[in-house]
């Protein structure tokens, strides 16, 4: 049996301060009724995403989209479906939000969205609004000091949100010493900290999550952590990215980008080969190599996440 293909713009609205996002709740007479869902719809014949979530987010909620930018694409298999979910973030509009169809519609808290139930293909986008669009690896600093001075720059001046602890010169109790430290830092800034370590290291440093190297992922049957941290890895190619989907990774880096002074000799996939793989990933997505907070909105408009760097935040 062919399956139908459907194709659906849908909104992540998210409030001025970043705390909470506009949820919709679908009807009951519905496929998946009474779950909730982010607003939007189907498209109509040649409309693009952004021109039929304008016009969706009009008819069911009478507002008026002024600024969006693209946030994830899923395609998701049902039973008797292929689902296409093209979600825009909705930086900026004009109008109250309300249900014009008749439809519960709620300003929910970011922390509480785990309780709400979602149809299956909406959950990568509940990871995609809680995560940041920048990803801070931390540099191999030997110093203690100097590497505590950088973490707190990063997470003062450029009020980076996503930190991982990468350090491989370091054996396991210096490791240890030091994630307890930066965790502590993250903690007053408000920031997630995940460990680049052996993942059995969560049981002794209450961090927000690991970061999985590609060797570490591809030696995984099942994912290794719980539900309540947060799992990402390091993917360099479409089998990997598959892994990373089959264990259950909340969020990947894909690299490299561009040529990179520390991979010289690795060859990089560019934009275009990068966005054919982000296309079909199940997850979001950081592009990693050579990038800065200027490729940000690059990245975001090929289907990234946002972008991963050492160089550009660890000064």
């Amino acid at each position: 049996m062919v399956k139908r293909r459907v194709h659906v713009a849908a909104a992540a609205i998210i409030s001025n301060d970043g705390r909470e996002v506009l949820l919709a709740r679908r009807p009951s007479n519905v496929d998946h009724g009474g779950l909730w869902e982010f607003p939007g719809g189907k498209l109509a014949p040649y409309e693009t995403g952004l021109e039929g979530l304008k016009r969706e987010l009009h008819e069911e909620l009478g507002v008026e989209i002024q600024r969006a930018q693209p946030l994830i694409r899923i395609h998701h298999e049902y039973p008797d479906k292929h689902i296409l979910l093209d979600v825009w973030q909705v930086h900026e509009f004009t109008g109250e939000p309300f249900g014009r169809e008749g439809q519960a519609v709620r300003w929910v808290p970011m922390k509480e969205l785990v309780n709400y139930p979602f149809p299956a293909a909406n959950l990568p986008i509940l990871r995609a609004v809680m995560l940041p669009t920048e990803y801070l690896i931390t540099g191999e600093e030997q110093d203690e000091a100097r590497f505590d001075a950088c973490l707190a720059r990063a997470l003062t001046e450029d009020s980076v949100r996503l930190v991982q602890l990468r350090a491989k010169g370091l054996d396991e109790a210096a490791y240890l010493a030091r994630a307890e430290r930066a965790l502590a830092l993250c903690r007053e800034h408000g920031a997630r900290l995940l460990l680049n370590a052996d993942p059995e290291l969560l049981d002794r440093v209450d961090a927000d999550g690991i970061h999985l190297t590609s060797e570490r992922l591809g030696a995984l049957e099942r994912r290794p952590i719980t539900e309540d941290k947060w799992l990402s890895a390091s993917t360099h190619d479409c089998q990997q990215l598959t892994q990373a989907a089959r264990i259950g990774c909340d969020f990947v880096t894909l690299s490299p980008l561009r040529t990179t002074p520390s991979h010289p000799e690795v060859a990089p996939m560019g934009w275009h080969d990068f966005q054919q793989m982000v296309e079909r990933a199940a997850m979001p997505v950081f592009a990693l190599g050579g990038m800065t907070r200027f490729d940000a909105n690059h990245a975001r408009a090929v289907g990234a996440q946002g972008i991963a760097s050492i160089r550009d935040f660890w000064k």
